[in-house]
């Protein structure tokens, strides 16, 4: 494989002299300092200044952060988005009803009026970044406490956040790299209205589920579209009638030649979150103690949920979102305890830091690093059944709105009602705002059928920690069953159902709220996860500055070759090439680098939750009407794979080739590579994305709703 020659400036970064070429997500600002011949080499055509430019329109420009969540890109001079189909899942279920399923049966606007808007959805531009590490850690020193650093380097961040806003044009955020050891500030422009244009029907954007989930080979159509709107001169604005489509700085033009082994790939996204640095331990503790008791957690929640989803439409309708995202970190933590357990992680990791410890209590190095690597490994020591415990309650608290709402709301209404009338009329529209947020997609039979399970688990499961004095004396009396102790709550709670909140406010009794038991049970939970005893920060404090050190000390060893930063939800770029796995028998095409129409017609069954498919597709295949989309060869293609380096957030990223022209969307990684998250296998991390072909086809063939199509720039229309 290509290598890259890194001739980063020294102090920054501090990278490698090489890196494979597939391997990092690389921060835009640098580059420049790539090896740009190299990249050339590999297929690049575009000049640095058109990938990353302050001063001019560049691809930067056409990337945006969707919903705080995903990628998406913008795809036509009006302001056209493309983004995972499960990225816009939660917009597109909000504005479903049982009798108009747009989830089910999909959505095209035939123009922009019909266009349907979302109570709450944003697309995030990224503008500039800067390094501002020399003036953040000149605020801190080795005298104090991590309460103290952090105090420090949070009031030095809030002044250059605001010294960079202009005046709140501007969301600007400073975020820390390397464990802390450099600092960056990114310069945002949030657009709050953005429209659902089109979508496929689920049985496409979703094909396969859960089963292919992490899959390959894969046949999942997983895209939709919107678009953004401004007011007339251009700037954010809130939802109105008078705003009109934006004119991006830069839009991506779209390319029919379609793809083959090792052409060139390159992705610009938000990868959400890896932990490539961390210890041996931390590794171990995941697998042992946090993830089974994750897997477990969100399994009793998605089954729990999944009961009262069969039996109702608008109660599926309901919980859609919460149940496709719950199951997809349930498959995702099971994934990463087989991948690492197989790739004896923990032990190429403990190998790493053994030599690190070598070099750490070498007289030079003694002082500073000399018991970092003791003092991590007594930390996952003395908290691995806290993990555990952990793990159960956050999946208690992510799957149940029983959980976490009546603390939530019930400190709310607290603090309304201890302030004075014209303060309680300033705070009144936000109030009335959690309230439809905490119950707006609510059933409270599967609410407290979950609540009651979750709390039977995490009792049982959680206790060798220690649970709330409460709690434990609640499990004693009721034999570990909370199943009275839940109905009864709800039964005389404030917090029952949003009808039960808006009477309290008719007629409050503020008193009334703290001897509420379901707000009574889920503050306790609260606290629980909240609070930390003084013996606990002292630990955690300790671990924060061993682990400081022990990322500086390897990159100045350079005992790790791993010098990029760890992704943090940052634009970043990734290239490396179409490359395929080992020929599989379930995979039609002539190279596993791909897959075809006529793959995604085997899988299908009739009436299945997840391989069903609608008949005009199969009418469309089974006339070969493919048009202009197939592959010049003849297949229709579906999906493709690159071994981009990626991970969650990454979701609905663009797919570009040397040109810079959009040939697929990011949606998937594959399951043999899901350990990426921590350690990069370069033989077997793959990037799953949607052929552009398939979504215009989709679009144009099987919705009739060529009007969007057209809007696109499509080049290489000549060449199928």
């Amino acid at each position: 494989m290509k290598k890259i020659v890194l001739a980063f400036v020294a102090g920054i970064l501090l990278l490698p002299i090489s890196a494979k070429a597939d391997e990092g997500m690389w921060f835009l600002m640098f580059i420049e300092r790539l090896n740009h011949r190299d990249m050339e080499k590999m297929g690049l055509q575009l000049t640095t200044e058109e990938i990353y430019s302050i001063n001019h329109n560049s691809l930067k420009d056409a990337v945006v952060q969707f919903n705080g969540g995903c990628t998406a890109e913008i795809v036509s001079k009006e302001g056209l988005v493309l983004t995972n189909h499960h990225c816009g899942y939660s917009a597109i279920s909000e504005l479903s009803t049982a009798e108009q399923n747009y989830l089910k049966n999909g959505f095209w606007a035939k123009d922009k009026s019909a266009e349907l808007k979302p109570k709450s959805l944003y697309v995030r531009f990224f503008v500039r970044m800067d390094d501002v590490s020399k003036r953040i850690l000149s605020k801190v020193n080795g005298k104090m406490t991590e309460t103290e650093r952090n105090k420090a380097i949070q009031q030095e961040m809030a002044l250059i956040e605001k010294e960079n806003s202009e005046g709140g044009k501007y969301t600007v955020s400073v975020r820390p790299f390397f464990q802390g050891n450099e600092y960056y500030y990114f310069v945002y422009q949030d657009y709050k209205d953005v429209r659902l244009v089109g979508t496929p029907p689920e049985s496409i954007g979703k094909f396969g589920g859960d089963t292919d989930n992490w899959e390959w080979p894969r046949h999942t159509g997983d895209f939709s579209m919107f678009r953004v709107y401004a007011d007339k001169d251009g700037n954010p604005a809130e939802y109105s009638k008078d705003n009109v489509p934006l004119q991006p700085k830069h839009y991506l033009p779209i390319s029919l030649k379609g793809v083959q082994e090792n052409d060139f790939a390159m992705i610009l996204g938000y990868p959400g979150r890896t932990n490539r640095w961390m210890p041996a331990q931390g590794i171990e503790q995941n697998i042992k103690f946090a993830y089974p008791a994750w897997i477990e957690g969100a399994k009793m929640g998605m089954d729990r949920m999944k009961v009262y989803m069969d039996k109702d439409e608008t109660v599926n309708l309901q919980y859609a979102s919460k149940y496709a995202s719950t199951a997809n970190y349930w498959k995702n933590r099971q994934g990463m305890i087989d991948a690492l357990t197989k790739s004896g992680t923990v032990a190429t990791k403990t190998g790493e830091e053994a030599k690190f410890n070598i070099w750490a209590n070498k007289p030079e190095n003694k002082a500073k690093y000399g018991n970092v690597v003791s003092e991590i490994n007594e930390y996952y020591a003395k908290t691995n059944l806290k993990s555990r415990h952990d793990n159960y309650l956050m999946q208690l608290m992510r799957t149940t709105t029983y959980g976490p709402a009546p603390a939530n709301l019930g400190n709310t209404l607290l603090a309304y009602f201890n302030e004075n009338e014209a303060k309680r009329a300033e705070i009144l529209p936000k109030l009335n705002a959690l309230i439809e947020t905490v119950y707006g997609k609510f059933y409270a039979p599967l609410e407290k059928d979950i609540f009651i399970a979750q709390l039977n688990l995490y009792t049982s499961k959680g206790s060798e920690f220690g649970l709330s004095p409460m709690l434990a004396k609640l499990k004693e009396e009721n034999k570990g069953d909370f199943t009275s102790v839940v109905i009864e709550a709800v039964s005389k709670s404030i917090f029952a159902s949003k009808e039960t909140v808006l009477d309290f406010l008719k007629n409050p009794k503020p008193e009334n709220i703290s001897t509420d038991m379901l707000y009574v049970l889920s503050n306790d939970l609260a606290t629980k996860i909240r609070v930390k005893s003084e013996q606990q920060q002292q630990l955690d404090d300790k671990f924060e500055n061993a682990y400081r050190d022990l990322v500086a000390g390897l990159r100045e060893s350079k005992i790790n070759s791993i010098q990029y930063p760890d992704a943090n939800s940052t634009l970043r770029l990734s290239y490396g090439k179409v490359n395929a796995l080992p020929k599989d028998p379930r995979n039609d095409a002539a190279v596993n680098n791909y897959t075809t129409m006529t793959g995604l017609v085997k899988k299908y069954k009739a009436g299945d939750e997840e391989f069903d498919l609608p008949s005009r597709l199969l009418e469309l295949n089974k006339a070969k009407d493919f048009g202009k989309y197939a592959d010049k060869t003849g297949y229709m293609p579906v999906n493709f794979l690159t071994d981009n380096d990626i991970t969650g957030g990454n979701s609905g990223s663009p797919v570009l080739n040397g040109k810079g022209e959009l040939i697929g969307i990011a949606f998937d990684g594959n399951i043999e590579g899901i350990a990426g998250d921590v350690i990069f296998d370069k033989k077997q991390q793959r990037t799953i994305n949607v052929d552009i072909r398939y979504v215009l086809w989709i679009i144009d063939k099987y919705a009739g709703a060529k009007h969007i199509v057209d809007e696109m720039t499509i080049v290489n229309e000549n060449l199928n």
